[in-house]
Formats: C-alpha cells, sequence, structure tokens
C-alpha cells in the first residue's frame, strides 16, 4: 500500500472520529436539554448524558491531535499504525463487555438505574468506535 493511501485512509478514520465525536457531544447536549426544558429527573438519562458527553470530548481531542500529527509514513511507520489500530479494536470490544457488565450487574445486584444508563453509555461508545476502527482496519490491512 501506498504511503498517501495510507495517509488519506488514516485522514477519512480521523474524520469519522470527529464526526461521531460531534454527534455524541450533540446528543448529550439534546438529552440534558431536553430533562432541563421539561424538567425531569432521569438517572439514567442524566448519566448516559454524562457518558455521552465525557467519551465525545475526549474521542475528539484525540481525533484532533491525531489529524494535526498526520503524516506520510513509511513500511514500519505503517505497521505501527496497523498494530496500534488492533490494539484500539481490541479496547474497543473491552469498553464493549465493561458497560455490558456495569449496565447488568447495576441492574440485577442493586438496581441502580443511573449506573444502568453509564453501562448503556459505554456501550453505545464502545460500539462506535469498534465500528468505526473496523472500517479503518479493513481498508490498511488489504
Amino acid at each position: 500500500m501506498w504511503a498517501d493511501t495510507v495517509l488519506h485512509a488514516e485522514q477519512q478514520h480521523l474524520l469519522r472520529l470527529l464526526f461521531w465525536a460531534g454527534l455524541s457531544i450533540l446528543a448529550a447536549t439534546g438529552v440534558a436539554t431536553m430533562m432541563a426544558v421539561r424538567r425531569v429527573r432521569s438517572p439514567f438519562l442524566a448519566h448516559f448524558a454524562i457518558q455521552m458527553g465525557g467519551w465525545g470530548v475526549v474521542i475528539g481531542a484525540i481525533a484532533g491531535l491525531g489529524w494535526y500529527g498526520a503524516q506520510l509514513r513509511d513500511v514500519s511507520g505503517a505497521a505501527r499504525l496497523e498494530r496500534l489500530l488492533w490494539m484500539n479494536i481490541g479496547l474497543d470490544a473491552g469498553y464493549v463487555a465493561v458497560g455490558a457488565v456495569l449496565a447488568l450487574s447495576a441492574w440485577m445486584i442493586a438496581r441502580k438505574i443511573a449506573a444502568v444508563g453509564a453501562g448503556v453509555g459505554i456501550v453505545v461508545q464502545g460500539l462506535a468506535l469498534l465500528l468505526i476502527d473496523l472500517q479503518f482496519a479493513s481498508v490498511i490491512s488489504r
């Protein structure tokens, strides 16, 4: 694979991450605004929005820094990028598992709906990152 092809694929990946970060922040803001306007007190929605907003800010910062540092890569740089990507895919799957365990255990053991909301937020973020990273892996792992 050519260096410019890897760079273009990396930039497309970072744009997808920035889009997801913006969408996450927008969703968190929308949920928080809806709760404030309707004067609804929902621990599930509040903790879901906190997860969505927090992850959105972090993902946006990481993607922005990645965009700033994107450059043409030689063979070893492309191999490092691919290894980092596969590590991130493993972490994404871990996020999904951790969020599911948090949500299920909070519901089944303690009946804490706030923790269920946080767990669902983590699962949503993990699944989205997993799909975005797998799409990037399908391009650069050919």
